[in-house]
């Protein structure tokens, strides 16, 4: 099931949200700022920053809107004074749920996740709860149809952690949070431009769910996303190809 999804979930997630970055570029101009505040405002030398101009690309944020939110992490700017807080949580059926947030009120923060959680079937947890199922790294993926040994090959010489093969034919790199970039542009170079691509927590073990049960995780994952201070959501759902 996991394996067979694999493709259109990924798909299916990073459609939705692009279709609200690009309605709204508040949540990249957050991370940009906090990005550029923690490691300068050099991306060649930030590779956060780099990720959070990347997704600003992505959803063709205008190049001002991208300056000023560097400027105001790096202090050249006036600019709000954000926190990271990540929560954690479980889904329909105990899927596990990580929501990453940045704000500049933390009990506005916490009263909404917990009312998104509460409304749509879920249930709000304690620190690491769920974390331990997940692994913080980095994470390309690759279409059906891509040659699984020069993919390979090409992977293991950037020092890639990993290559996945899927059931459905795509494929994953996986690499250190820091090291994505130098795989990424290695595997550019040799040819293998990915679908998807970035700093993720990415799950050890999938849960699937199929029909109603979906459709509800589907709800409490865009109650979740469309908050104001969420910056990512991540869960080990995957859902049948309906969803």
């Amino acid at each position: 099931m996991a394996g067979h999804s694999k493709w259109a979930n990924i798909q299916h997630r990073k459609g939705r949200q692009d279709e609200r970055r690009s309605a709204s570029f508040s949540k990249i101009a957050a991370e940009i700022t906090v990005s550029a505040k923690m490691g300068g405002g050099d991306a060649a030398f930030n590779p956060r920053l780099r990720v959070a101009i990347d997704k600003a690309k992505g959803v063709n944020m205008p190049k001002d809107k991208i300056d000023n939110a560097i400027k105001k992490g790096t202090g050249e700017l006036e600019g709000v004074d954000y926190v990271e807080i990540r929560y954690e949580g479980y889904g329909i059926g105990g899927a596990a749920v990580i929501v990453d947030c940045l704000t500049d009120n933390k009990t506005r923060t916490v009263a909404d996740v917990r009312h998104a959680f509460n409304k749509y079937g879920g249930n709000l947890g304690t620190d690491g709860c769920v974390a331990f199922q997940f692994t913080h790294c980095g994470q390309l993926l690759f279409a059906p149809g891509t040659d699984e040994a020069a993919l390979m090959d090409a992977a293991i010489e950037a020092g890639a952690d990993d290559v996945l093969s899927n059931d459905d034919g795509s494929m994953e790199v996986i690499t250190a949070p820091g090291a994505y970039f130098v795989v990424k542009d290695a595997l550019e170079a040799a040819g293998f431009q990915s679908e998807y691509g970035g700093v993720t927590m990415k799950a050890e073990n999938e849960t699937p769910l199929t029909g109603d049960d979906a459709q509800r995780m589907q709800k409490l994952i865009d109650a979740l996303d469309v908050l104001d201070d969420v910056q990512e959501v991540y869960t080990n759902v995957v859902m049948d190809d309906g969803e």
